[in-house]
């Protein structure tokens, strides 16, 4: 059994699950994260069924209206009591079945349109738990192996320092021991004119 069906989809029965593709925080997972195909499938089908949704709502307002000035009509008109008129009475109750035929077929799809909405934005939000918990996982690998590549590189740079300084006051002291025992002239001859201390002062000035 996979993870989505053993976890994921256990933990979000029963709840609300809000319309993904209508949250900009949901957009923005994918921003470092590759989208697979199969969500960006279930992403335009979601908007697809979001829009046709908005669309039957929108019409339905519209039949209405026009229903009820065929009906406004036909009052009007049977209350004149004109006997010429009754050829339009019958028009508007022929334009009237025609909108209980549409209102009735956009009811019955506004019932359905729901379920299915729910049943894709469900399966995206487990996609997107699974995208979010491999993203996490590996996330916490990599934070794992660069944390204990930092305490290396930290450890080996203490050694370094402390080689350093011991390399610097080994070579002062060298230097000291020659210029006392062999004297500034000798030194000069043989061209040992490093002077570690005075080496040291110059790059510090030079890295300012």
């Amino acid at each position: 059994m996979s993870r989505i069906d053993e976890k994921y989809r256990p933990a979000i029965i029963g709840k609300r699950i809000p319309i993904v593709t209508l949250d900009n925080k949901w957009h923005q997972i994918f921003i470092k994260v590759n989208k697979p195909q199969e969500v960006e499938k279930d992403e335009s089908r979601l908007n697809e069924l979001l829009r046709r949704q908005g669309k039957c709502n929108t019409e339905s307002k519209d039949i209405k209206k026009l229903k009820k000035k065929m009906m406004d009509e036909i009052v009007t008109i049977m209350e004149e009591d004109d006997k010429a008129s009754e050829k339009k009475i019958e028009e508007n109750r022929r334009l009237i079945n025609e909108c209980n035929e549409k209102l009735s077929n956009y009811q019955e799809e506004l019932l359905d349109l729901p379920r299915k909405i729910n049943e894709i934005n469900n399966e995206l939000m487990l996609q997107t738990m699974e995208i979010c918990y491999h993203t996490l996982h590996q996330n916490e690998k990599d934070i794992i192996e660069i944390t204990q590549w930092i305490q290396n590189i930290r450890i080996e740079l203490k050694k370094n320092v402390v080689r350093k300084q011991q390399m610097e006051i080994e070579s002062h002291n060298l230097y000291s021991y020659m210029h006392d025992i062999f004297g500034a002239d000798v030194i000069d001859i043989f061209d040992m004119k490093y002077n570690p201390m005075e080496k040291n002062i110059k790059t510090g000035k030079e890295n300012k």
